[in-house]
């Protein structure tokens, strides 16, 4: 099914069509706010056809799937104009779907009154260990989850258009790790967040560090730790970065890395695990990374979803409540309070 390609920045260029060349997947168009990157990417990546802008491309009657991948607050608008055209059929919407849940709502909505199919690219979940430790919670192999933990240090790379958002961290890298958490564990029942600015980041910015706990129902308590500052190690101080969590259970451990603050070096993800019954830990290893390999892993399921008419599981409307658990962290942190969720978004 040839896809349209609407952005050529680097998440485009570096990992969207690296592993869907690798999947065998057909990118067939691409379009950009600039013509002379859309080109580049495309002569890169061996893409035929390349338009002006966007809307150029939408006016192509052969692509029924489009992958944007454009700043969160420019995506409302065009996905306000994809849906006016009859024959594209599914969307693939780059995280975060948009600047707050509100406009989240809208491009739902949007896309359901239209009939096409939405999946939000929240790639963390085809990470291989994450995706593996679902696989033995889904198994009961850990018994009833009690502790898990997400414990990032690392210095990402924040986009030019960050500066006029006024935010960073939560929404751009926290949102993986709390989505990680609803994947693992469904909806917790309230949330605390507690930020600081980032030392390093000189625009204004209310998230740079992050600190994050979730309560569930069950009595599951869950931990997040986004340091993105992770000492001066651009200042001159030896580096210490990485990515750890842990899930513990009542029969068993799993412990993991993320090997991605290593990228461009390919670093695959560990998992590590251990129960009541085996009485030693496993470790299971793979060659996969997350980026780019993972981001496979969502086009490949709005694909099967367009093909077999069930919804996503990164559909849009799960992944409001992905959206209304983000705003509620900037609540808490701006009221220094525990913010109860919403039983529906």
């Amino acid at each position: 099914m040839p896809i349209g390609c609407i952005g050529a920045g680097f998440i485009m260029d570096d990992c969207h069509l690296v592993a869907y060349r690798a999947a065998g997947f057909h990118p067939a168009a691409i379009a950009s706010r600039r013509r002379e990157q859309a080109d580049k990417v495309a002569e890169r990546h061996g893409i035929t056809r390349v338009f002006d802008n966007p809307s150029e491309l939408l006016t192509d009657t052969s692509i029924e799937v489009v992958d944007i991948a454009v700043p969160p607050d420019v995506q409302l608008e065009i996905i306000r104009e994809v849906v006016r055209h009859p024959h594209i059929r599914g969307i693939l919407a780059q995280k975060p779907i948009a600047g707050c849940f509100s406009e989240a709502q809208k491009i739902v909505d949007l896309c359901h009154d239209a009939g096409v199919t939405l999946c939000v690219n929240q790639n963390m979940r085809y990470d291989h260990s994450i995706r593996a430790c679902k696989t033995m919670l889904d198994q009961g192999k850990l018994g009833e989850p009690v502790l898990a933990t997400i414990d990032m240090r690392a210095i990402p790379h924040w986009m030019p258009w960050q500066q006029r958002q006024g935010w960073m961290t939560c929404r751009i890298m926290s949102i993986h790790h709390l989505d990680a958490m609803r994947y693992w564990f469904g909806d917790p029942v309230r949330v605390f967040a507690s930020f600081r600015t980032d030392p390093r980041t000189t625009f204004p910015h209310v998230d740079g560090i992050g600190l994050y706990i979730l309560e569930y129902a069950s009595g599951l308590r869950c931990q997040i730790c986004d340091d993105v500052w992770a000492g001066p190690a651009r200042e001159g101080a030896a580096e210490d970065l990485g990515i750890t969590w842990r899930v513990e259970g009542t029969e068993g451990i799993a412990r993991g890395t993320i090997g991605w603050p290593k990228y461009p070096r390919r670093c695959p993800s560990t998992i590590d695990w251990t129960t009541t019954d085996i009485g030693r830990w496993e470790q299971p290893r793979w060659d996969e990374v997350w980026f780019p390999d993972a981001f496979a892993g969502p086009m490949a399921e709005l694909l099967v979803a367009m093909e077999t008419c069930v919804e996503p599981n990164l559909s849009g409307r799960d992944n409001l409540r992905t959206m209304a658990l983000v705003d509620a962290c900037y609540e808490s942190a701006k009221t220094h309070r525990a913010i109860e969720l919403p039983t529906s978004p």
